[in-house]
């Protein structure tokens, strides 16, 4: 992915740190926006979405934190107007099973997601863990 010569494009980011699908949406978001700003930071739309999902200004960091590695065995493979043939082709990129979008929140590692993300207690006593990540992607730019 950091190379851009995945086939199809696609994004593959580290579940671990997905609570939620929201966050996941509102990076997406902020992509397409970057995209038709013709202002992207990365090279290639879908690194722009991790990007966008880490919630740091560095862009090797947040390909190194919020993507996968070789030793991933949660991924989340997300591609921006995919085709039922695309979508076979990613497939086969991915060696493992299937699951639901809704099984998120019981697989986020919510330790690592606060680290990562500076969400304190007291912080999570007035919103969700999703809404914590989200509220960081969409100030990012404007801190």
């Amino acid at each position: 992915m950091q190379a851009g010569t995945l086939d199809p494009e696609v994004a593959f980011l580290n579940a671990s740190l997905i609570p939620d699908v929201f966050p996941v949406l509102a990076a997406a978001h902020k992509t397409l926006i970057s995209k038709s700003r013709e202002s992207l930071t990365t090279r290639t739309l879908h690194s722009e979405l991790v990007y966008n999902y880490s919630g740091s200004k560095h862009i090797t960091e947040s390909l190194k934190r919020c993507g996968i590695s070789e030793s991933s065995s949660y991924v989340l493979a997300a591609r921006f107007n995919a085709s039922p043939d695309e979508m076979k082709a990613v497939e086969q990129l991915i060696n493992g099973k299937e699951i639901d979008l809704d099984e998120f929140e019981g697989r986020a590692d919510q330790a690592q997601i606060q680290k990562h993300y500076k969400i304190s207690g007291p912080e999570l006593g007035i919103s969700t863990l999703a809404d914590a990540i989200t509220c960081r992607i969409a100030a990012r730019d404007a801190l």
